[in-house]
């Protein structure tokens, strides 16, 4: 399946998607927060409709994911989801990365 959205792709291969375009359209695609759970409950909170999966849990939940709609993953800063979108889409899901993670969805007001 190939989705069309607006993905960019940063110095190092990994595509991402812009905060504001996640924003407008989160009921298209599953939100995955690789964040530990305090994380997802601690001050920056969580996007809505954002399925808590850590990182270090996500080979075990590939199975919990629909390969029919693409997935954001999300993080604090982007790293750990930079990681999870290389993993995601080395597995045969369509993938992006948010940029900045939380941090930046909170910066800009969401």
């Amino acid at each position: 399946m190939t989705f069309n959205w607006p993905l960019r792709l940063d110095p190092n291969g990994v595509p991402e998607i812009e905060p504001e375009w996640l924003a407008k359209n989160s009921e298209r695609v599953q939100i995955v927060d690789v964040r530990e759970s305090d994380e997802f409950t601690g001050p920056l909170g969580h996007i809505d409709r954002a399925q808590l999966v850590p990182l270090a849990t996500l080979p075990e939940a590939l199975s919990a994911l629909s390969r029919d709609k693409p997935v954001v993953a999300v993080c604090r800063s982007g790293g750990r989801s930079a990681r999870a979108t290389q993993f995601l889409n080395a597995n045969g899901f369509e993938a992006a990365n948010l940029p900045g993670g939380m941090q930046r969805w909170r910066q800009e007001g969401r």
